[in-house]
């Protein structure tokens, strides 16, 4: 009978031994960090931007955050006929189009080089040990062996990339390339690593996109505000979702930002923080029907409570002056202060605001740019409005709840 309970510990011990392994993530899959991104794009319903066929793209974007294991996104989601990639690299940029040679890795989708994207759909390849240092340039480049259809594309980037003909994607320099500014079927690239606190998302229109900022510079207010991040320690990755020209209530240059919040703010990886920023200025400008602050004040409200589901922190910024500017009313100009209004009072639901107004404006004539921030046409602020703008944003906000 002895022998017999002691057995029957053993055997429930080893079950319970195997239970827990069965059951329990490893320790390694326990140190596993999440995903963050380290920069984003927002493509656009446009049927202006072309498509490829048997060449190589090579796109150059600026990283925010760093990590030691990355993976891209591409999407077809504006596409109107499969999407086929095969050879996709990525490497360390040089300068103009050539790569810093030993960098240079094979990206794999479902552990193949090649991968079939439906219309409408979104491919995230495999992760891949690839050390991305912060803000650096990291070069993509992707092989389209049949003809794509139409591209989704972001149209400003203001950063260059060069297409070849053929398959150059692991080449060190890519030679007789075409080049443009725009961003083609790329969308994310996301990095692991433990010390990342997640990202901000900053959702606006041009001058988000840094409209009037020199091209290849990265002097867009989030580059801005990801090299304070950097230089205070702070590892937080910086998404510029932004779309010259869009608006918060309807479409037009793109989606409006309320139907394409989810995907561009709330589903983006490691999305602990929102931006707001200046896209209710076109919706005041560029419409037939010129919306009501209240109308826009509603729209806020709407995006602050989607967010505010999802556990993200909605920062509402101010904003900026645009009296002189080809759309501006005297109308819109009501409108926007009571906006500003709005979000500087204590009931509007926003967990901080970012004042861009206050940080543009001349004081002297708060409906105008301060002159040495305006670019010349009064509605987008130049490379030092854009740095007053990342200035304004209080770093703190990006520990504040883990304090709590």
């Amino acid at each position: 009978m002895k022998k017999w309970r002691v057995s029957r510990v053993c055997y429930l011990s080893v079950a319970i031994i195997l239970l827990a392994c069965s059951s329990a993530p490893s320790v390694a899959q326990s140190q596993i960090p999440a995903w963050s991104g380290t920069w984003a794009a927002s493509p656009v319903r446009d049927s202006s931007g072309g498509s490829f066929t048997q060449q190589t793209l090579r796109q150059i974007i600026h990283t925010s955050v760093g990590g030691q294991i990355a993976r891209i996104h591409v999407s077809n989601v504006f596409g109107t006929q499969p999407l086929t990639i095969e050879d996709v690299h990525i490497a360390l940029r040089s300068n103009g189009s050539s790569i810093i040679a030993g960098t240079d890795r094979r990206i794999m989708f479902s552990g193949l080089a090649t991968a079939t994207i439906q219309p409408g759909s979104v491919v995230i390849s495999d992760p891949i040990e690839f050390p991305v240092p912060p803000l650096s340039d990291v070069a993509i480049s992707i092989y389209f062996p049949k003809p794509t259809g139409r591209a989704t594309f972001h149209p400003s980037g203001f950063q260059t990339s060069y297409i070849a003909n053929g398959d150059a994607s692991g080449n060190i320099g890519l030679s007789k390339v075409n080049t443009t500014q725009s961003s083609y079927f790329l969308t994310n690239l996301d990095v692991q690593h433990q010390a990342i606190l997640g990202s901000v998302i900053a959702l606006g229109a041009s001058i988000t996109d840094g409209y009037s900022s020199a091209p290849d510079a990265n002097r867009r207010w989030p580059n801005d505000l990801a090299q304070r991040l950097i230089n205070s320690g702070i590892t937080v990755g910086v998404l510029n979702q932004r779309i010259s020209g869009n608006r918060l209530l309807s479409e037009g240059a793109g989606d409006s930002a309320e139907t394409r919040f989810d995907h561009d703010v709330l589903e983006q990886p490691g999305a602990r923080w929102g931006i707001f920023s200046d896209e209710p200025i076109n919706d005041l400008g560029s419409t037939t029907h010129l919306p009501s602050g209240d109308e826009l004040i509603a729209g806020f409200k709407r995006l602050i409570a989607r967010a505010h589901q999802k556990h993200i922190q909605f920062f509402c910024s101010t904003l900026t002056p645009y009296e002189g500017a080809a759309y501006w009313t005297r109308a819109g100009e009501t409108a926007r202060e009571h906006i500003n209004s709005f979000v500087r009072s204590g009931n509007s639901g926003c967990d901080a605001v970012i004042d861009q107004d206050i940080a543009t404006h001349y004081p002297t004539h708060p409906s105008r740019y301060l002159p040495s921030y305006d670019s010349g046409d009064h509605l987008h602020p130049n490379d030092a409005g854009l740095q007053a703008i990342a200035n304004t944003v209080d770093l703190a906000l990006f520990s504040r709840d883990l304090l709590e």
